[in-house]
């Protein structure tokens, strides 16, 4: 998901980086920053920090149950092979 505000912030902030001279310019020209960068942006499919951290704690407990069940057939493993001798 994309912060629009973010977007308006970098665009008015490219917008004050130019001349003074450009004044009655400079309105079109953050409109066009803000568009160009909406879109480029929009491109990208980025993801909000909350959604990347809900997903990095699942990944870390799906991590965590791999583990539990690689310890499991190790053990499981281990027995069958005592088991066999």
């Amino acid at each position: 998901m994309l912060d629009f505000k973010s977007v308006d912030d970098l665009a008015r902030r490219l917008s004050d980086l130019l001349p003074p001279g450009l004044g009655a310019a400079r309105e079109d020209l953050q409109k066009n920053f803000r568009s160009a960068l909406q879109a480029g942006l929009g491109r990208l499919d980025l993801v909000t920090r909350e959604e990347f951290d809900v997903q990095r704690a699942v990944l870390l407990r799906t991590r965590e149950k791999l583990d539990a069940l690689e310890r499991s057939v190790a053990e499981l493993e281990a027995q069958h092979n005592s088991d066999a001798d």
